[in-house]
């Protein structure tokens, strides 16, 4: 590593601490323990994992806890990617160092969505004309509803289609990749 990219690096790792220090503050004063946010991210965060150890096909559990885990995970990095560009925001946290909302992102949606797979599955519905539902359902009603309580807010020309593009991504990749598993394991069987 030359010197110019070490001192850039060293520059841009001292601003990341000391945008992670404003957070930390920011956190403390206005989004911590003592607000009904807060409370409401953790249970955002808890209740919807209580409800799925009650809800869950225990003969599927894999299958769609493996489906879930991709939720989460497709989920995590879109949200992460529009949070770290700017074009949308969580004003209240679980935890100052994550400035996604972690009981949405860990909980919340993969269980919704892990919720209504099951269903999907035990049923034998159309998965893209359920879940396509589901993602318009977040996109222009939850979402909006969070917007109206100062918990989700849009920015730099972001609208509630990005959001909806962002689900019926994560909807597709979680499915697909879930579908190409299977397919190993059927076929490690054969």
């Amino acid at each position: 590593m030359n010197d110019e990219q070490q001192q850039l690096l060293t520059d841009l790792e001292k601003d990341h601490t000391d945008i992670t220090k404003g957070f930390t503050d920011y956190w403390r004063n206005h989004s911590s323990f003592d607000t009904w946010q807060f409370w409401l991210h953790v249970m955002f965060l808890l209740v919807p994992l209580v409800i799925l150890y009650f809800k869950i096909d225990r003969k599927k559990a894999l299958l769609i806890g493996f489906f879930g885990f991709n939720v989460h995970v497709w989920f995590t990095y879109i949200d992460t990617f529009g949070a770290k560009l700017g074009f949308w925001s969580y004003p209240f946290q679980l935890m100052p160092t994550i400035t996604v909302s972690l009981g949405l992102d860990v909980s919340f949606i993969p269980v919704i969505f892990m919720l209504l797979y099951q269903w999907v599955i035990n049923h034998d519905k159309n998965y893209y004309v359920y879940f396509a539902g589901l993602c318009l359902f977040i996109s222009f009603i939850l979402k909006p509803l969070l917007s109206m309580f100062d918990l989700f807010i849009l920015d730099n020309g972001a609208n509630y289609l990005h959001i909806l593009i962002g689900y019926l991504v994560v909807m597709c990749l979680s499915k697909w990749i879930t579908n190409l598993f299977v397919y190993f394991e059927k076929g490690s069987k054969v």
